[in-house]
C-alpha cells in the first residue's frame, strides 16, 4: 500500500511542512470543518471489523456497519475511489472510499484534506474485496485530529536508536511490533498482581524519598527537601520497610515500583526501573523459589508463549527450572572449593585475588572483595546460566540480611534466578535476629568506609524494629524490566522501558 502521493505538504524543510499544515487547519475552520472535534465515537476496534468481514466471500457485502476510530497509515488515490487503511491499537482494516457513495464534502475532505498520519472517524458496512481483504465501505467520515508534523519515515520503522528512545511516540507509530511489545509488559504486570493477589498478598507502597538509602549494595541519588531543609536520597530498594510491616503484623506483602540507583547504563541496567519486592512470613528461599516459578510461568501464559529466544538462545519458560548450588558451581568451573575463598562471615582476600588472577578477572589492592567476588562469579560461572536456573548459597560477606545456612557461617540461603546470563530474581531466607543483623550491618558501614562505595548501610531504626520481634520469613525481588525483556525477546532494556534515561539532548522531533 503506497502512502498518499500529495508531495508538497510532506516535502520541503520541517519549518514548511508545520507551515503548510497549520494553514491546512485554519482552511479547514474556515470551511466550518474543526480539525480537533470534542467528541468521537467508536463501536467496534479496528481489528474487530476486520475479523466480522473475513468470513464474507470475496467481493460479498454485509448489512453490518461499524464505526471505527484510528490513525489514517496509509493511503492510494484511484480517482472516484481511495483505498486506504485505519490502525489502532487492535491492528488495521482497509478502509473504501467511493466518490458515489459519499456526500461531496466528505469525498472532497478525504482526497483534499487528510493525509497519513491524521485521526479519522468512519462508519460503514463491512465487505471484503476481489484480493479477499476485509474491507469497511465508508458512508461517513470524521476529521478527529490533524496531523502536524510528518510520519517517521514513510512507515518503514525508525533506523536511528537515539530517535527511536528519545522520541518514543515515533517508535510506537512507526513500529507495531514495538507497540505490541509494550502492551504485552503491561500485561506482564498485571498477571504479576493478578498471581499475588490470589496467593493472598497485600499490595502497599513504602516510601521513595529517605533519610538513607539500605536493603541493597547501591549508591542512591541524592537531593534536597527544601521545607525540611534536609538532604535525602532517593529508594535504592524497598526491603527494609516492607519487612517493618511484617514485624507489625502483615503475614504476605508486595510491592511493584521504581527504583533508583545511581549507576552505570547499559543493556542490561537502567538508573531507575521496575522491582517487584514480596515478603512472606513462615516461609523461606524454597518457597520463595516455588512462587518465581509460578510467577514467570503465569506471565509466560498470559502472552501466549511458553519458550522465548533470547540472543539465539532458546529459552524454556515451563517449571520446574534448573538448580545450581553454588559452592558446587564454584568447584566446577572455577577450579577449587569456595571455600578458599571465605573466611568465617568474611572474604579470604588473598585467596580471593590468587583466584582473580587466575580466571583474568580485573582486580586490584583497592578494589572492593564484593566487587572482585562478582567479576569472578561473571568471568567463570556466568556463561553457564543461559536456562531458566536459580543458583542456590552465596556467600555470606555480600548477603548482609540473609539467614546462615545451617552448618556453617560462610554461606547463606539465597538465591539468584537467572535466564540468558542476567539475573531476574534474587530471594532470601531473611534474617531475623536482631543482633547478628547489627553485626553485619556494622561490617558493611566498615567496607563502605574502607572504600566500598554500594556497601550497605546499617539502619538502626530498621534494626531496632527487629528487635520488637520479627518471623521467620522468605523474601524475594524481581526484575520486572528484565522479566520482561526475557519474555519477550528484547535484548535491550531499553526496549521494555518506555522512556529510558538518556543523556540530555535537543528534545524536538
Amino acid at each position: 500500500m503506497e502512502t498518499k502521493p500529495q508531495a508538497a505538504p510532506e516535502s520541503g524543510s520541517l519549518e514548511d511542512v508545520l507551515a503548510l499544515k497549520r494553514a491546512k487547519v485554519s482552511e479547514l475552520r474556515a470551511r466550518g470543518v474543526e480539525p480537533y472535534p470534542s467528541r468521537s465515537v467508536r463501536t467496534h476496534l479496528c481489528a474487530q471489523a476486520a475479523a466480522l468481514g473475513a468470513p464474507l466471500g470475496q467481493g460479498e457485502h454485509s448489512q453490518q456497519s461499524v464505526t471505527c476510530a484510528g490513525r489514517l497509515v496509509a493511503y492510494r488515490d484511484m480517482g472516484k475511489t481511495i483505498f486506504g487503511h485505519l490502525q489502532d491499537l487492535s491492528g488495521k482494516v482497509q478502509l473504501y472510499f467511493k466518490k458515489d457513495a459519499l456526500p461531496e464534502a466528505a469525498f472532497q475532505l478525504i482526497k483534499k484534506d487528510v493525509h497519513a498520519g491524521d485521526f479519522l472517524g468512519v462508519q460503514g458496512a463491512l465487505f471484503k474485496t476481489k484480493t479477499g481483504e476485509p474491507t469497511i465501505a465508508v458512508s461517513s467520515v470524521t476529521m478527529l485530529a490533524k496531523a502536524l508534523r510528518p510520519m517517521p519515515e514513510k512507515w518503514h520503522g525508525l533506523k536511528d536508536v537515539e530517535t527511536r528512545y528519545r522520541h518514543r511516540h515515533l517508535d510506537l507509530m512507526a513500529s507495531p511490533e514495538v507497540l505490541q511489545n509494550f502492551a504485552k509488559r503491561s500485561k506482564i504486570i498485571s498477571t504479576v498482581r493478578k498471581t499475588f493477589d490470589a496467593l493472598g498478598y497485600l499490595e502497599v507502597e513504602t516510601p521513595i524519598l529517605l533519610s538513607q538509602a539500605g536493603g541493597a549494595s547501591a549508591r542512591p541519588f541524592q537531593t534536597h527537601h527544601n521545607a525540611l531543609d534536609a538532604d535525602m536520597v532517593m529508594r535504592i530498594a524497598t526491603e527494609l520497610y516492607l519487612k517493618r510491616l511484617i514485624i507489625g503484623g502483615f503475614d504476605k506483602v508486595y510491592e511493584i515500583g521504581r527504583v533508583f540507583r545511581n549507576e552505570g547504563i547499559d543493556t542490561r541496567h537502567n538508573p531507575e526501573f521496575t522491582m517487584l519486592e514480596c515478603y512472606e512470613a513462615y516461609s523461606d528461599y524454597e518457597g520463595m523459589a516455588q512462587l518465581f516459578e509460578r510467577v514467570v510461568a503465569e506471565c509466560a501464559e498470559a502472552i501466549g508463549v511458553s519458550k522465548t529466544t533470547f540472543g539465539g538462545v532458546e529459552i524454556d519458560l515451563k517449571p520446574p527450572f534448573r538448580r545450581l548450588y553454588l559452592p558446587e558451581a564454584w568447584k566446577t568451573y572455577c577450579g577449587e572449593p569456595i571455600e578458599n575463598i571465605l573466611e568465617g562471615k568474611g572474604f579470604n582476600r588473598a585467596g580471593l585475588l590468587k583466584l582473580a588472577e587466575k580466571v583474568g578477572a580485573p582486580a586490584g589492592e583497592k578494589t572492593p572483595s564484593a566487587k572482585i567476588f562478582e567479576r569472578v562469579f561473571d568471568a567463570r560461572i556466568l556463561e553457564h546460566l543461559d536456562a531458566m536456573t536459580f543458583v542456590f548459597d552465596h556467600p555470606t560477606a555480600i548477603t548482609p540480611l540473609a539467614k546462615l545456612k545451617p552448618g556453617t557461617q560462610s554461606l547463606v540461603e539465597r538465591f539468584e534466578g537467572y535466564a540468558a546470563r542476567q539475573e531476574l530474581s534474587n530471594a532470601y531466607t531473611e534474617l531475623n535476629d536482631p543482633q547478628d543483623q547489627r553485626d553485619r550491618l556494622q561490617e558493611q558501614a566498615r567496607q563502605r568506609q574502607e572504600g566500598d562505595a554500594e556497601a550497605d548501610i546499617l539502619d538502626e531504626d530498621f534494626v531496632q524494629a527487629m528487635e520488637a520481634g520479627m518471623p521467620p520469613m522468605g523474601g524475594m525481588g524481581i526484575g520486572i524490566d528484565r522479566l520482561v525483556m526475557i519474555l519477550t525477546g528484547q535484548t535491550s532494556i531499553r526496549d521494555v522501558i518506555l522512556f529510558p534515561t538518556l543523556k540530555p539532548g535537543e528534545q524536538a522531533a
